[in-house]
């Protein structure tokens, strides 16, 4: 009987084949180190065209860069005109009270102590 281990000596992957093997090793729900038993592949090696994959190494493979999406910082919108008589109360903490210019003036100062 005869055992044949590992195959000695550099072996040369084209870019095909490397393709192929990153594609089954970085599939969802595989485990890389068993495609790396089954190819015969060392983890560095993998890790090593995955890298050169990114950086457009490979043949007929564009580098795949980080895309950034563009943000636009637009001034807030000024505030509404007030319909007249409407009064607009707004407290340092931010929190605003619109009121008719015809509020109890009692009711609208026990509202006020309450909020602040």
């Amino acid at each position: 009987m005869e055992v044949v281990g590992r195959v000695s000596g550099r072996r040369r992957w084209s870019d095909a084949e490397k393709l192929e093997i990153l594609a089954e090793a970085f599939r969802p729900g595989v485990r890389v180190c068993d495609v790396i038993a089954r190819s015969e592949v060392s983890s560095s090696l993998i890790y090593t065209w995955r890298k050169q994959l990114r950086e457009g190494k490979l043949a007929g493979v564009v580098p795949s860069l980080p895309v950034f999406a563009e943000v636009q910082i637009a001034e807030p919108p000024p505030p509404a005109p007030c319909p007249s008589g409407l009064i607009h109360i707004e407290l340092p903490d931010g929190v605003r009270v619109s009121v008719d210019g015809h509020v109890d003036a009692g009711a609208l100062a026990r509202v006020l102590s309450v909020l602040r």
